[in-house]
């Protein structure tokens, strides 16, 4: 039984069923993107365990990382990976409307995140401790500022989403990208764990 705020079905696309082969095929599709960003994501943490202690007279690691200021960072994307996950779950249940607010608190808490990221890396370099710094900081920016770039993209993603769930309703191509932005917007949440644990924490120890 569909609630009120079940599925708004635009006549043009419920005109043209969706092939399940084509839908298969996106999602092969989708699964060989997150496999080749795993395998970028790994190169850039390699080249951090090797450059991480190359600090060329420069500041370490402990010297420059806000471990709190980290934590409420971490706390962001992870609970905006708990709101994307109720949105599928809303989904699930043909709730157009909690799956549109619960997609906005997701997009507000990723953005708190970017914004976050962004004031790190400015005091950062405004404090002489850029890029350029040493090897340690090169290898650290490329990193988390790979993340942020992913992070952005969900982002812009996520707006994208809510613009075409508002416009054409819970359909099935939506609900198939939607599938798809939740798997990617987790993923981005499982290489964040990794960059704590293995930047940040470690970074702070003696």
């Amino acid at each position: 039984m569909m609630t009120n705020d079940a599925m708004t079905i635009d006549p043009a696309y419920a005109a043209e069923p969706e092939h399940p082969d084509a839908a298969e095929n996106q999602a092969f599709g989708f699964w060989l993107y997150l496999m080749s960003d795993l395998v970028l994501f790994a190169a850039i943490f390699a080249t951090y365990a090797v450059l991480g202690k190359s600090y060329a007279g420069g500041p370490t690691g402990r010297e420059l990382f806000d471990l709190p200021y980290v934590f409420v960072e971490t706390m962001l994307l992870l609970f905006s990976s708990g709101t994307c996950g109720l949105a599928m779950l809303a989904m699930h249940r043909e709730r157009k409307r909690a799956v549109l607010g619960l997609l906005a608190v997701t997009l507000l808490l990723g953005c708190g995140f970017i914004a976050m990221e962004i004031g790190e890396f400015h005091s950062m370099i405004a404090d002489g401790n850029g890029p350029q710094r040493s090897a340690f900081l090169s290898s650290f920016f490329t990193l988390v500022g790979t993340h942020g770039l992913h992070v952005t993209f969900g982002i812009v993603w996520l707006v994208t989403m809510m613009v075409q769930v508002r416009m054409h309703g819970l359909i099935p191509e939506n609900r198939r990208r939607l599938i798809c932005l939740s798997m990617f917007w987790h993923f981005l949440d499982l290489i964040w764990v990794g960059v704590f644990t293995f930047v940040y924490l470690m970074g702070v120890l003696p």
